[in-house]
C-alpha cells in the first residue's frame, strides 16, 4: 500500500492565511496544505475495524475536516476515522496495523494504542498536523522525535512494509528543570505520551485545605490521559522500584517537594535539627539516586531551578536552597538527558 500526503496541516493550512501570528511566520517558510491523505491499496480505521478494501477500485482521498465542536470523538484527524490506523486489509485484517497516522493535537492515541495492544512494536506512527499550538515546524518534528513518530510533509510518498525487528528497550532517565511556571512539568508529560503505561509519582502535599494548590493539582490531572496510574508517596525511591518491576513508566514529578518533605521529616525545618538530621536526609537523597540509577526503562523526573533569584532571607530557606542545587547537579549526572525550560521553551543542556 502506497499513502501520498497531498497536505499535513490542520484544517486550516499551516500558515493560516492572512494570519500574523508569531507560529505562522515561522511556519511560512515551509507552508502546509489542510490534511489530506490519498491512499493507493487498502485501508484499515477504527471506526470500521473490518476494513475498507480499495485493492481493485482505485485511490481514496481522505481529507481533514474541520472539527466538530458537538462530537464526542476524543482525537481530532482525518474524516474516515480519528486516529486512522492504515495497514493491513483482508486475511490478515485481524492483525495490527503497520503503520498509523497519529494528529499532533493528540499524541497520547500512540500511547492508548501500545496501551490497548492496537500496534505492534513495528507500527510506523506517522505524524500529521501543526497549527497555531505548535510554535514552529522545527518543534513539531522535535515531539514527534519524542514520541516515537515520524512527521511526514506535504507531498511525502510512503510506501507501507513493516518495518525490521525493533531494538530491545534501554534505559532513557531525563530531568526536567525550570522556574516556576516555565513549562517543565508540561514538558514532561508531553514526553511521556507515547508511553503504554505510566505511573505518575506525585510528591506533593495533599490538596486538602488550601485552594490554590488544590487547584494547580486539578490543572495538572486534567492534562494526564486518563489511563495513567498516580502514586502519591514520599517514598520516591520506593515508587521506581515498583514502577521498575511492573515495567511502567515513571513521571517524577517534583524533587523539590520531594527533598522539602525529607527534610521535614527529618527534623531539618526546625530551629534546632536533631544531631543526625543531616545524616538521615543524606541517607534518603542516596536511597533515591539509587533508585533512578538503576531504574531499567523510560523515567523523567521534574525539579525546581534555584540559585537563580533573590537570596533566601532565613536560614530555611537558604538551606533549602542549597540541599535542592546539590541534589539536582547529582540528579543530572545519573541522567542520560538534562533539559532546561524557560517560558514554555525547552533547551537541552550538554
Amino acid at each position: 500500500m502506497r499513502i501520498r500526503f497531498m497536505g499535513t496541516a490542520a484544517p486550516q493550512g499551516w500558515p493560516v492565511p492572512e494570519c500574523r501570528c508569531a507560529s505562522c511566520r515561522r511556519a511560512a517558510s515551509e507552508p502546509r496544505r489542510p490534511l489530506a491523505v490519498h491512499v493507493e491499496g487498502s485501508i484499515q480505521t477504527s471506526r470500521r475495524p473490518e476494513g475498507l478494501a480499495f485493492d481493485g477500485g482505485g485511490p481514496v482521498l481522505l481529507k481533514c475536516d474541520e472539527p466538530d465542536p458537538s462530537s464526542s470523538a476524543p482525537f481530532p484527524g482525518l474524516a474516515d476515522g480519528e486516529r486512522s490506523g492504515l495497514g493491513r486489509q483482508g486475511p490478515g485484517a485481524s492483525l495490527p496495523p503497520d503503520v498509523v497516522v497519529v494528529h499532533a493535537d493528540a499524541p497520547e492515541a500512540i500511547g492508548d494504542l501500545r496501551r490497548r495492544g492496537a500496534v505492534h512494536d513495528r507500527t510506523r506512527f506517522l505524524l500529521v498536523g501543526g497549527g497555531h499550538g505548535v510554535h514552529s515546524p522545527a518543534e513539531l518534528r522535535r515531539r514527534a522525535a519524542l514520541w516515537g513518530a515520524e512527521p511526514v510533509t506535504d507531498g511525502q510518498v510512503v510506501e507501507v512494509a513493516p518495518l525490521p525487528e525493533p531494538v530491545g528497550p534501554t534505559a532513557r532517565r531525563v530531568l526536567v528543570t525550570g522556574g516556576a511556571r516555565s513549562g517543565k512539568s508540561a514538558e514532561a508529560e508531553r514526553r511521556m505520551l507515547a508511553e503504554p503505561h505510566v505511573v505518575y509519582v506525585a510528591t506533593g502535599p495533599r490538596p486538602e485545605g488550601d485552594a490554590a494548590w488544590a487547584e494547580r493539582v486539578a490543572a495538572h490531572r486534567s492534562r494526564r490521559p486518563s489511563w495513567w496510574r498516580t502514586e502519591e508517596t514520599g517514598d520516591a525511591a520506593a515508587a521506581l522500584d515498583k514502577a521498575a518491576a511492573t515495567g511502567e513508566a515513571v513521571l517524577f514529578d517534583c524533587a523539590g517537594t520531594w527533598l522539602a518533605g525529607a527534610m521535614e521529616e527529618c527534623g531539618m525545618w526546625s530551629d534546632t535539627p536533631p544531631p543526625d538530621a543531616q545524616e538521615r536526609l543524606d541517607r534518603r537523597i542516596g536511597e533515591l539516586l539509587d533508585a533512578w540509577r538503576r531504574f531499567p526503562g523510560h523515567s523523567v523526573a521534574v525539579t525546581n531551578e534555584v540559585g537563580s533569584g533573590v537570596v533566601p532571607a532565613t536560614r530555611s530557606g537558604g538551606l533549602f536552597r542549597d540541599m535542592l542545587g546539590r541534589l539536582n547537579q547529582r540528579l543530572a549526572h545519573e541522567s542520560d538527558e538534562v533539559l532546561l525550560a524557560v517560558s514554555g521553551r525547552i533547551i537541552e543542556l550538554p
